[in-house]
């Protein structure tokens, strides 16, 4: 009989491990696609910025090339 509410008791600890292990592993899904999300978001926003940069460079006279004078 003990052996048997050993088993019984194995079985529980196990089955609550793996419910445990799911919620762990649910949990890290949903953490991986939200930092995909804002992986995405930045990337755009970098893109995004990048442009304006190159847009400002392009229209300022501080950026622009310049001949060198003849000698």
């Amino acid at each position: 009989r003990v052996s048997r509410m050993s088993d019984d008791k194995s079985k529980e600890d196990l089955v609550a491990e793996v419910i445990e292990l799911q919620n762990t592993l649910d949990e890290l899904t949903h953490r991986i696609d939200a930092v995909k999300e804002e992986n995405m978001k930045l990337k755009s926003d970098n893109h995004i910025l990048t442009q304006y940069i190159e847009n400002l460079m392009a229209s300022s006279s501080v950026f622009k090339k310049t001949t060198s004078p003849s000698k």
